[in-house]
């Protein structure tokens, strides 16, 4: 099932009627109908208003919700409601509260607050989706089901405590098999008895927080298993609603590179894949478009739903800068460019009260449609609604693959050495960046998938390889395709244990390469790298590289391994592996990913203009979209590579004639 059939992009986004009068609802709806707002998001925190007792539903509010919904022709994405348990659950049943890395039982508040392994917990929501899909499974606004909303968060209670042993004993199958994967022969950990197994919290295997365990074996299968039992009460919810509605699509938001839960656990169980994108607002723009691509990756490349983004600020920083004109509709294309078919916002009208209430929102408190936010908001709903169904069902046509992986994420940060400063996303971004910024459409994917469309694999940081992944990527090479791999790569298995032979690992013959030590040093510690003539400095982790086949293309340029390669290539059959050894900075990294990419062409036309971002979609009849977004305050001029015509003005180009790009500004360009 893939996501709602639609006429065109849904747009519109989270929407509480339940805060309001409903004198207030008819503002709001003519409001929608003034900005092209046809899809709402409702439903998501009403447990409280929709089961106000153990024994007892409501649902006239939802009613009256969903029948305006259609009686306006808008649609609805219509929430369970069970991301906060109702107070009088938490006081019948104190067990669905969550306890704590600390140890310390939480009682009634805030929100994300259930124990995912409590029966009660279980039970009262899907006795809650199964009524409502029940009663609104064929209603006319209904268009998609939103099962709670942005699971995340852990539990350490003797239920989840029990949870997890029955999750060991089929993972492991036997004490000695478990054992083994968690080397517990260290530090007398020998375990005897399933009973004996504690959840990994500040009371047993850690200290100084959640990312400083002794034994990294059990603190990562304690993640797995978050995963996997949050997973599962998505799941109860989804089969309630599978009970009564066969047909409608199902899905939850997820939070793109959201350390808690590894999502590719999850993809095969969604419908469609859809996400909350809230990027800091002086990240470059990159860092949105690696969630897009990673979120667009959980499907095999189907397109996915924006769900949430804001209209204008945030409310849950320390500091929550405001979007600058044209920024909002910037982030908008940026995401339909990855693979967005829908765009929604939080919120559509702001909060009066609590802590949400100077979120950015399409309708402030004051009601007005004359404010720029607003103004912004319906141009942008102008647009969407003129590109009509042209993008929906498009998909990216990418011969990159960048390899995304959270069992590699959660080990390298829970691991004792070489360096507690190296974190995963943050490596993982300077790559994707740099392809990106060269002009390659990339495809973020799990090491596990099929990587014969691909040319090009990125794979840094990988800290654990699993299964036939060397076997995979050496046939890559060999036909011709170019593998990349970085420090800390390849060093440990599925369990975070060292394999028993040369750095990096299985990869080692692959890189014709052999690691035998590597350096450590602070933050402010930089070290010269000579990249062939080109400069660049690196820091945090230096490998020492001993070449076996491969041929240095960097070397260091201090210390007692000055000369010494940082950044390899080897030739296998007709391709290459590249191995980058250290941390360079993102000149450095741009250098060596550009050099990959030209191999196989994949550095495009626009390369040079440093805040142009380009994207390609396909479209299910197999037209061409070039999309073309200027990230700059100031005009980009161009040549068009190709003859087009702009979508979003119709204005046509012809091959080799200029165009200029507005500051901020977007085009569309179906390729001739």
């Amino acid at each position: 099932m893939s996501t709602p059939r639609t006429p065109k992009i849904p747009y519109g986004g989270d929407y509480n009627p339940e805060q309001w009068p409903e004198k207030v609802w008819d503002e709001d709806h003519r409001l929608f109908t003034r900005a092209g707002i046809d899809t709402l998001t409702v439903g998501v925190f009403t447990w409280s208003l929709t089961q106000p007792a153990s024994d007892t539903y409501d649902f006239t509010v939802l009613d009256r919700v969903l029948d305006r919904a259609a009686a306006e022709s808008r649609r609805v994405c219509l929430a369970t409601g069970t991301a906060a348990v109702p107070p009088w659950l938490a006081k019948r049943h104190p067990e669905v509260n969550r306890t704590d890395f600390e140890g310390r039982r939480h009682r009634y508040g805030q929100r994300h607050n259930f124990c995912p392994s409590s029966p009660a917990y279980r039970n009262a929501a899907t006795a809650l989706a199964a009524r409502l899909a029940e009663r609104y499974s064929g209603h006319p606004a209904l268009l998609a089901w939103h099962i709670n909303n942005e699971y995340g968060g852990a539990c350490y209670c003797d239920l989840c405590a029990e949870a997890f042993r029955a999750w060991l004993r089929e993972r492991h199958g036997t004490l000695d098999a478990l054992g083994d994967a968690w080397w517990t022969t260290f530090w007398s950990h020998r375990y005897t008895d399933w009973d004996q197994i504690e959840p990994p919290s500040a009371l047993t295997e850690h200290w100084r927080g959640p990312d400083h365990t002794a034994f990294q074996g059990i603190t990562l299968d304690y993640h797995r298993f978050t995963t996997d039992a949050l997973l599962g009460c998505f799941l109860a919810e989804k089969e309630a609603i599978r009970a009564h509605d066969q047909e409608t699509p199902v899905t939850t938001n997820l939070m793109g590179l959201y350390r808690p839960l590894d999502y590719h656990r999850w993809a095969p169980h969604l419908d469609f894949a859809s996400w909350d994108s809230y990027p800091p607002l002086d990240a470059p723009p990159t860092r949105a478009a690696l969630g897009h691509d990673l979120i667009r990756g959980l499907k095999d490349g189907a397109p996915f739903w924006l769900m949430e983004q804001t209209p204008s600020t945030t409310a849950c920083r320390d500091v929550n800068p405001l979007r600058r004109p044209g920024e909002l509709r910037l982030a908008t294309w940026q995401a339909v460019a990855h693979g967005a078919d829908a765009a929604l916002y939080f919120q559509l009208r702001a909060s009066r009260g609590a802590c949400e209430k100077y979120h950015g929102a399409v309708i402030g408190h004051a009601g007005r449609d004359d404010t720029r936010v607003f103004r912004e908001a319906a141009e942008l709903g102008r647009e969407l609604a003129g590109l009509g169904d042209t993008t929906l069902g498009a998909r990216t046509p990418a011969r990159t693959a960048l390899l995304f992986d959270w069992d590699s994420w959660w080990a390298l940060e829970i691991s004792d050495g070489p360096s507690r400063l190296v974190r995963y996303p943050d490596v993982v971004h300077a790559y994707y960046r740099a392809a990106r910024e060269a002009g390659a459409d990339v495809d973020v994917v799990p090491p596990a998938a099929d990587l014969t469309p691909y040319d090009v694999v990125l794979a840094p940081v990988l800290h654990l390889v699993e299964d036939d992944l060397a076997d995979r990527l050496t046939a890559l090479t060999r036909r011709g395709g170019t593998v990349l791999a970085t420090f800390l790569t390849a060093r440990c298995d599925e369990h975070d244990r060292a394999f028993l032979t040369d750095v990096p690992g299985p990869l080692a013959p692959l890189m014709g390469i052999r690691v035998d030590e590597w350096d450590a040093r602070p933050a402010d510690v930089v070290q010269p790298v000579d990249l062939g003539g080109t400069r660049a400095t690196a820091r945090l982790v230096f490998e020492i590289v001993q070449p076996r086949g491969a041929e240095p293309v960097g070397t260091y340029g201090a210390d007692f391994y000055a000369g010494t390669p940082a950044v390899t290539r080897h030739r296998v059959g007709a391709g290459e592996a590249w191995y980058v050894a250290t941390a360079l900075d993102q000149p450095g990294v741009d250098h060596v990913v550009r050099r990959v990419l030209a191999r196989h062409d994949l550095v495009g036309p626009h390369a040079g203009h440093p805040t142009v971002e380009t994207a390609t979609r396909v479209t299910p009849d197999g037209g061409r979209l070039l999309f073309l977004l200027n990230h700059a305050p100031g005009p980009a001029h161009l040549t068009a590579h190709a003859t087009a015509t702009d979508l979003l003005t119709g204005e046509r180009f012809g091959q080799g004639e200029p165009l200029t790009l507005d500051p901020l500004g977007v085009m569309v360009l179906r390729l001739q």
